[in-house]
Parts: structure tokens; C-alpha cells; sequence
């Protein structure tokens, strides 16, 4: 059974809460009067990921290398990032993947699909992209130019830029948010 907490007090309706500000959200439950902007920031970020998502795995594609997954996307580009070797628990880290084991599975996969390479040095494992795999980053990113860059307007930049920095600030809102959550 789910526990009470005495800060969770009867709230006025979430959806006039909703309808007052014009507030786009998909849990309509979970609004909140303080601030019916996170419940809309929130709606945004799922599509948002959701768009990004189905984007650079299409991308891959267009670039010759279908059959991947958005995590396997994301650590091939990771892994050309500054030419640099990355252990298992650094990519983890960087890219803010908690479960460790879906990323140590898309490694094995980028290597056996020769995308990747795997180097132990000592007890610690290396990766790096392959040639291979570099070759295809750099397609995506004619592709990604051509597709996507190439329509952005230009005047937005400075826009994007700060959404960039406060989607980091939020990400680590929601962080300590859950480890407050667990200790609960």
C-alpha cells in the first residue's frame, strides 16, 4: 500500500489548474497550482524525447546503419567524442545512464557490428569506434546537416543554447529529486 505523506494535502482541480494557464500536459493528475509549467515543461521533454529519438535513429539509417537502437546511436557518437578511449563506468556517467547493463549490451553489439572496439588495459575495458564506425558518424552528421541543420534558423541559436542549459539544470533537479524519492 502506497504511504501518505502529511506535505500531500487536497489540492484545487488539477485540470482547472490546467485551463487557467493554457498549460499543454498529458497527466492532467499530476499538475500542480504552483507551477503548471512543470507539468507542461514535462509533456514537452516526453516529446521531445520521443521526436529526438525516432530522429537519430532514422538518421543512423539514412546514413547506411539501420538496425540500431537510440542507445546504440547515442554511444557510437559518444565514443567519436574528442578521440578519446571511454570506460564502461565514464560513457555511464557522461551520458547519465543509470543501468549500467544496457549500455555494457549496446557496447557488445557497436563491437560485434564492428562499430566499436573493446581494449582491456589492465581490469579496466576500453572502447573506441572503429573506422567503421567513424565513417558512419560522419555520414549521419552530412545527413543530420543536411535534414535538420540546414532548415534551422539561424536567430534561434542563442534560444537553443539556453534550453540546453536549462535542461541540464532540470536534469539535475530530477536527480536530486530521486535520490530524495529513495529515501523516502
Amino acid at each position: 500500500m502506497p504511504r501518505k505523506s502529511a506535505s500531500v494535502a487536497a489540492t484545487p482541480a488539477p485540470a482547472a489548474a490546467s485551463r487557467r494557464s493554457g498549460g499543454i500536459v498529458s497527466s492532467s493528475h499530476l499538475v500542480s497550482p504552483r507551477s503548471v509549467e512543470l507539468s507542461e515543461f514535462e509533456f514537452g521533454l516526453i516529446v521531445a524525447w520521443n521526436a529526438f529519438s525516432r530522429w537519430a535513429v532514422r538518421c543512423m539509417a539514412a546514413a547506411g546503419c539501420p538496425d540500431l537502437t537510440i542507445t546504440d546511436v547515442l554511444l557510437v557518437h559518444h565514443l567519436c567524442h574528442r578521440a578519446r578511449n571511454k570506460k564502461l563506468a565514464d560513457i555511464c556517467f557522461v551520458l547519465n545512464y543509470e543501468d549500467t547493463h544496457v549500455v555494457a549490451y549496446s557496447l557488445k553489439k557497436l563491437v560485434a557490428a564492428g562499430l566499436a572496439q573493446a581494449q582491456r588495459q589492465g581490469k579496466e575495458v576500453f572502447y573506441r569506434p572503429t573506422p567503421q564506425g567513424e565513417a558512419y558518424v560522419q555520414q549521419y552528421r552530412a545527413v543530420r546537416e543536411e535534414c535538420l541543420v540546414k532548415s534551422l534558423d539561424t536567430e534561434l541559436n542563442a534560444d537553443i543554447g539556453e534550453l540546453a542549459r536549462l535542461l541540464r539544470t532540470m536534469s539535475g533537479m530530477y536527480d536530486q529529486a530521486a535520490r530524495a524519492a529513495t529515501s523516502l
